[in-house]
């Protein structure tokens, strides 16, 4: 179960950085899908976390 938040926490790092990336280039599609990246793995993570939590 580590490796899916370590792997939901790069993903998100990724779109971050992705985020930079676009504004750098100036490409406003690219920046809006790095930032719904960003909402859908933070979000995914989270319902991961709290679904794990309630379990125990």
């Amino acid at each position: 179960m580590n490796i899916l938040f370590f792997l939901l926490a790069v993903l998100t790092v990724a779109s971050l950085v992705a985020i930079g990336y676009g504004i750098a280039v100036a490409s406003p599609l690219f920046t809006i899908l790095s930032i719904v990246g960003v909402f859908v793995f933070m979000g995914v993570g989270f319902t991961l976390k709290s679904k794990l939590r309630q379990q125990n």
